[in-house]
């Protein structure tokens, strides 16, 4: 037998590649960390900024008007010395910043904090690295207030977008969040549009609401999961034309990714139309997710028609089955969601038992009014103090 011959040059080929790979792997990694000891720097000293604004502002009467010329020629002598990110909208930004996070601690240190008493979805902090995470240690101690030193964890992009979030139990639900789950700039605006914090705190009793501001959205049983409504706006399918229940579920699939991150922390996508057949008769759930975090199978049927007590009855048929011939024995119970336009909650609590592991969920195919949900919550949480 005729014995392979190794080419030596092929060899060494193979090792310089191997070698240039881990090279630039090494500086990839160390411009990220470079860039995020940076970008926290400038966060803690933007805070430091507007601390030193307001403190001059304060001096002696009152400085409305003279604060304003105040601003305007430092920003000239800043920009002159240092280039752009010194205009007056900056500048006032900076002083926003400072009076909205120097009243409390930053969620995102009670965040790290915290993070050995809380489950796994609230201790993913934002670092590109472990070298990040005692990062704030690296910012010059001139940068921070000697009073008050709050942990930042996330880019001076994000705080813009939260410092102009009035109520301050939903800025430290989107602070935490972003922060946790490592949120884009575009993510969080989506979220905050989309009024995900008015959609969970609207499926959760007064109890449950509070923790989200204290530790964002936390999954420990099926109720966490729950929105009101669910956002489909991402399918670009109009509210006012009627679609079947195929092309709901194809516009679904089309986008998947989308939707999974609508439905939100722990789902994995496993089957679509999941048939299975007894006495004869073949049956299909339209969608089966599983979630990681409940460990138990999710079943979504899609329903553009108003739900009737039928429908309840299928999905209890097909939770049943899943608890019966699909569950294993370490994992939970299967949570059954029925996606309608209107979810006749009456229906749902007269037709299912009290126990019952199904719940219906309605869907939007627009963005939420933003203000309509506060203003339900607002009344919703009236109702509470009230009891």
């Amino acid at each position: 037998m005729k014995q392979k011959t190794t080419n030596p040059e092929k060899v060494e080929q193979q090792k310089d590649n191997q070698l240039f790979s881990r090279i630039s792997e090494l500086i990839e990694q160390a411009r990220g960390r470079v860039a995020s000891v940076v970008n926290l720097t400038m966060v803690h000293t933007y805070f430091e900024v507007g601390r030193m604004i307001i403190d001059n502002e304060q001096q002696g009467k009152e400085r409305a008007e003279y604060g304003k010329s105040v601003l305007k020629e430092l920003s000239v002598r800043l920009t002159a010395k240092f280039g752009k990110g010194f205009s007056v909208d900056n500048l006032q930004n900076m002083r926003r910043f400072y009076n909205v996070y120097s009243i409390y601690e930053t969620p995102s240190s009670k965040l790290k904090n915290n993070k050995t008493s809380t489950n796994e979805i609230s201790t993913s902090p934002l670092r590109n690295s472990d070298a990040v995470e005692n990062s704030v240690d690296k910012i010059p101690e001139a940068v921070l207030p000697v009073t008050q030193k709050p942990l930042f964890q996330l880019s001076w992009s994000h705080y813009l977008v939260l410092i102009r979030i009035e109520n301050q139990n939903e800025r430290s639900f989107y602070e935490i969040e972003s922060a946790a789950n490592n949120w884009s700039l575009t993510y969080l605006k989506r979220q905050y549009h989309s009024s995900l914090y008015e959609r969970l705190a609207l499926s959760r009793n007064k109890e449950d609401v509070m923790k989200l501001a204290n530790e964002g959205q936390t999954i420990f049983k099926p109720a966490d999961i729950l929105k009101n409504p669910l956002s489909l706006e991402f399918l670009g399918m109009e509210e006012k034309t009627s679609y079947s229940e195929s092309e709901m579920e194809q516009a679904v699939l089309s986008k998947i990714q989308h939707f999974l991150l609508e439905l939100g922390k722990g789902f994995l996508f496993e089957a679509r139309q999941k048939r299975f057949t007894f006495d004869g008769e073949h049956f299909f759930v339209d969608l089966v997710f599983y979630n990681r975090l409940l460990q138990c199978y999710v079943l979504i049927d899609l329903k553009t028609d108003k739900l009737t007590h039928q429908d309840l009855g299928q999905m209890q048929m097909y939770v049943n089955y899943y608890d019966r011939f699909e569950k294993q024995n370490f994992e939970k119970p299967t949570i059954g969601i029925l996606l309608c336009k209107k979810k006749a909650g009456a229906l749902v609590e007269l037709t299912l038992p009290k126990d019952a592991n199904i719940y219906a969920a309605e869907y939007s195919l627009y963005l939420p009014d933003k203000q309509l949900l506060q203003q339900k919550l607002a009344e919703w949480l009236d109702e509470f103090e009230s009891e």
